[in-house]
């Protein structure tokens, strides 16, 4: 009973729970500075650590962030083919008009049609010749009356000369009888030249192929009159050649050499055809600034003249450095690249450019090929900066 008592008031009074509160406090603080102190401990002696092993890292930190880096890259030496892409339009290499050169007539026969080949000589027209046939037939009459009176004359002329011995014909008439011998044969001379003359004209009525090829063009109908020197009523292509008129700019007509190679396209076929060109124009339009290349073609049912095509030309090799468009920049003073020396310094380098294909830039002087070039980025450097370069690998065979 009393126990239990001492233990009921114990527990009911209020002072004896605050004070164990208040210890309980006490130590939690206690243990939370404990901790601190440890912690703070650990801290401090990492930071020695750091101090003591980690000052040539923390030295070089700075540096290696405030130096911008740069690509470059070694481009090499190697072989590139340069290739010039243009346009043009089809025709025949050698183009003939045909038309009549006689005195002209009716149209009475065309046995040939466009697209026929021919041969050199072969009829293509024929005009109508029934006037000047009568015409020989009259003219070769006149060349019978005329030998008729040259036999009469030298027939004269003998009898004369049987007789002059005689004395019954003098000097005289001998010389008179002998004149007109001559020029009795000499009207037969002339007959003779203008029958010659008349056939002629006649052959002349045939229009007639100059040399083999193709026809491009028929211009003329059965009945049509023709005159001699009128517009042309055939056109061919000399041995059934083609070509491409190639319009080039002035640098690309200059890079090119007769004799280069080429691929030719037609528009609308997926044929292709090898060319070459051999003719260059001697002068530049002055309005397009374009000059025309002449891209020789064999015979091909494609190549159609007056059709556009399209061209790829080699326009020759070259051993030398190529660069990207990007790592070539240019000024008042032409063009130039940057480079990086042995001592990460930038240095400005004049360059010589050369041919322009789909991978780069030719570059025919100031490169080795071996300097380290600022790939990009290079209007955002000056001569003396210092980089840190990062090596790309070159294409360049």
């Amino acid at each position: 009973m009393n126990y239990e008592s001492r233990v009921a008031d114990f527990a009911g009074t209020p002072d004896t729970v605050a004070a164990e509160a208040v210890d309980e406090e006490r130590q939690s603080k206690r243990r939370r500075l404990i901790i601190a102190a440890v912690v703070a401990a650990v801290l401090i002696a990492l930071a020695v650590w750091m101090l003591s092993h980690g000052s040539e890292e923390t030295a070089f930190a700075p540096e290696a962030d405030t130096t911008p880096a740069v690509t470059v890259v070694a481009p090499g030496r190697g072989t590139i083919e340069g290739v010039i892409n243009a346009t043009g339009t089809l025709a025949a290499r050698r183009q003939m008009p045909v038309g009549a050169v006689g005195e002209g007539g009716r149209i009475v026969n065309i046995p040939v049609e466009q697209g026929d080949w021919v041969r050199a000589g072969q009829v293509l027209a024929v005009i109508d010749r029934s006037v000047q046939t009568q015409q020989v037939q009259a003219q070769r009459a006149q060349i019978e009356v005329a030998r008729a009176d040259a036999e009469l004359a030298q027939a004269n002329l003998d009898r004369a000369l049987q007789l002059v011995d005689r004395g019954f014909i003098s000097q005289a008439d001998v010389d008179r009888l002998t004149a007109t011998r001559d020029a009795a044969r000499a009207r037969v001379r002339v007959a003779e030249a203008q029958l010659g003359e008349l056939q002629e004209r006649n052959e002349r009525l045939n229009i007639v192929a100059p040399a083999a090829g193709l026809i491009l063009e028929r211009n003329v109908e059965l009945g049509q009159v023709v005159s001699g020197g009128a517009t042309a009523l055939f056109t061919i292509a000399r041995g059934g050649e083609m070509e491409l008129l190639a319009q080039l700019g002035e640098s690309d007509l200059a890079a090119l050499s007769a004799g280069a190679s080429g691929v030719v396209t037609p528009v609308g076929s997926e044929k292709s055809f090898e060319c070459q060109v051999w003719q260059k124009a001697p002068t530049i339009n002055q309005q397009t600034r374009q000059g025309t290349a002449r891209c020789a073609l064999p015979y091909a049912p494609e190549l159609r003249p007056g059709g556009f095509a399209t061209v790829r030309l080699n326009s020759g090799t070259l051993v030398a450095p190529m660069l990207p468009e990007s790592a070539i920049l240019s000024d008042d003073e032409g063009s130039y690249v940057y480079i990086v020396g042995e001592d990460n310094k930038v240095v400005r380098r004049p360059v010589e450019l050369g041919i322009v294909t789909g991978d780069g830039i030719a570059i025919e002087g100031g490169l080795t090929g071996q300097e380290r070039v600022v790939m990009r980025a290079g209007g955002f450097l000056n001569p003396g900066d210092t980089v840190r370069p990062v090596v790309q690998r070159s294409s360049a065979g």
